[in-house]
């Protein structure tokens, strides 16, 4: 009784960070959508547009997520250029990371800054909490569905530290 009942409380108690770029308000929807999954499983959630985050702000969390498109042919968005290399620097061991983000698959570089996130959160120390989850566009029914289950492995992942 009494692990099923730690269990609960570990689990009620996870922190989560969303960090999101969005400059058509696909990704801001995006990061709604993991933070509600989020939510629903227990988890505080507090979720920042990238150009009023700081890299050290995912120090204070269990689960970090960034949420974000690619900007031209495979760039960071202007806006998560600092927040990138700020979060190059930063200790992340014990943390659960994942990475999120819709795109276009127009592109030859479909979701490269996703991609670029998630080998920055590998030099952190941070542990891989879900495989990275890619939207074309706008979220759809599948893409919901996705983003939920996205979740859901960040606070097993989380559970299991």
């Amino acid at each position: 009784m009494i692990a099923s009942k730690s269990l609960f409380w570990r689990h009620s108690m996870a922190s989560a960070k969303i960090v999101y770029a969005s400059m058509t308000g696909n990704n801001e929807e995006v990061a709604g959508i993991v933070e509600e999954a989020l939510e629903n499983l227990g988890v505080d959630v507090d979720t920042v547009e990238i150009s009023q985050a700081d890299a050290e702000d995912f120090e204070d969390v269990d689960i970090c997520v960034v949420a974000t498109y690619t900007y031209g042919d495979g760039e960071l968005p202007d806006e998560a250029v600092d927040f990138y290399e700020d979060l190059e620097e930063e200790d992340l061991t014990g943390k659960i990371y994942g990475c999120c983000g819709s795109g276009d698959t127009f592109y030859d570089d479909f979701g490269k800054s996703i991609d670029d996130f998630a080998a920055v959160f590998e030099k952190t120390g941070a542990t891989k909490g879900a495989d990275i989850v890619k939207v074309d566009l706008a979220p759809e029914e599948d893409d919901i569905a996705h983003l939920e289950n996205f979740a859901k492995q960040l606070v097993e992942a989380q559970e299991k530290l």
